[in-house]
């Protein structure tokens, strides 16, 4: 009884919601589909049309994940690290589709846990609303934070792979900005994470390549730990492709597997012709998932020859 009192008092005092389902039930997922969430009156972020797009290969990255951790592993963790309020808009109509956390719910899969993790105040209480509405039925625990006081959460809430119980937990880390430091990935990946990267961020005329490697560089040499490589860029075309080169190189660095998708790209705010998302994990074969990928979107593109 006292562990019990205990652990609500501590759900509490971190401003966390916890929506337990003991029972392994799955989300109907026909209750309601990726792109007809209603309009709720409540907070939504505003997208182009290919943040659409964007979502549906994360959607394609977890199924195939789950596919293939499901025969190996005892349970499966999804964490998004910057969930947001849970629903994007595009267009003069405001077309509402779901953002990855509610999208990735609403595939029905056999996960055990998901966690999503915000820290703006007003999209964390936005976010809960919708997932006590749409998901009540689902295991979500909500923490609301900066990602980088998340580590002691995840030990907290994330068994560890021990004995006979084995865990794959899988990370996505969207921020479409380079708030994410590397050291903190590099601690996530010695827990055992495995991770999907989306290299998307503002890049265009005003918010260029210049910009990051001046009024952003603190913040770029943490994403990055070293901008040798980005030395001479010329373009914002460049840029780009050096720095996911060397995202994905630190990335080897840790002893993770690497598979890179390339997507077209459409977009006001980034000015490239093809965007990169990531998976990288130690327990599972990155190839085997890019197959997946691969034979699940017509929209592949090798980005550099």
């Amino acid at each position: 009884m006292a562990s019990v009192i205990f652990l609500i008092f501590f759900t509490l005092i971190e401003k966390n919601v916890l929506l337990t389902n003991h029972s392994p039930q799955l989300y109907d997922k026909h209750k309601i589909s990726f792109n007809a969430f209603p309009d709720d009156g409540l907070s939504v972020v505003a997208a182009e049309p290919w943040f659409k797009v964007k979502v549906q290969v994360i959607q394609q990255y977890l199924q195939s994940f789950v596919a293939q951790a499901a025969g190996s592993v005892d349970e499966i963790i999804f964490v998004d690290l910057f969930a947001g309020s849970g629903l994007y808009c595009s267009g003069y109509q405001r077309e509402i589709f779901a953002a990855p956390s509610l999208a990735c719910l609403s595939l029905g899969l056999p996960i055990s846990r998901w966690i999503f993790c915000e820290s703006e105040p007003e999209a964390f209480s936005v976010l809960k609303v919708r997932v006590n509405k749409y998901f009540r039925d689902q295991n979500v625990l909500l923490q609301e934070g900066k990602q980088r006081d998340m580590l002691d959460k995840f030990r907290y809430y994330i068994p560890p792979s021990k004995g006979g119980h084995k865990v794959a937990s899988l990370c996505l880390i969207d921020p479409f900005s380079f708030d994410i430091e590397f050291d903190f990935i590099e601690k996530l990946a010695a827990m055992g994470f495995s991770f999907i990267i989306p290299y998307t961020f503002p890049l265009n005329e005003k918010v260029n390549h210049t910009f990051y490697l001046d009024t952003q560089r603190s913040k770029l040499t943490s994403y990055l730990r070293n901008l040798d490589a980005l030395k001479d860029i010329q373009s914002n075309a460049s840029f780009y492709k050096r720095l996911v080169q060397t995202h994905q190189r630190n990335m080897l660095s840790l002893g993770l597997h690497v598979s890179v998708s390339h997507h077209k790209l459409e977009s006001r705010m980034m000015d490239v012709p093809t965007y990169a998302m990531g998976f990288f994990s130690k327990q599972f074969l990155a190839k085997a998932i890019q197959k997946d990928i691969q034979t699940t979107t017509s929209q592949q593109f090798q980005l550099f020859s």
